[in-house]
């Protein structure tokens, strides 16, 4: 197995419509990159974990993760979800910063 290959998972979760997180895309090596490159230019988070990933490459298209994965993804998501919390403040603070500059 060729550890140079890129793979990308991505998933979705709205607690409002799903049970769990799906799988929303997934591809090895030029997929895997384009899935990486839209999710920096739609400001999506990034978190690697190459052995999650290679768990979650091995489960169908928009499936939604198996119950054993709950615990594993969870803490992913909240990392993810507080790195772009942390993110937008401090860009929001920055904003503000340049706002004050100019008045």
């Amino acid at each position: 197995m060729n550890n140079d290959i890129p793979k990308a998972v991505a998933l979705r979760y709205d607690r409002e419509l799903e049970d769990a997180p799906r799988v929303i895309a997934q591809g090895k090596g030029d997929i895997a990159k384009r899935i990486i490159e839209l999710a920096i230019e739609n400001g999506i988070p990034i978190h690697e974990n190459p052995g999650l990933v290679d768990i979650l490459m091995d489960l169908e298209y928009y499936s939604e993760i198996p119950e054993e994965l709950y615990q594993i993804v969870a803490k992913v998501l909240i990392l993810v979800y507080e790195i772009d919390k942390k993110y937008t403040s401090n860009f929001n603070n920055f904003l503000e910063q340049k706002g004050g500059a100019n008045t």
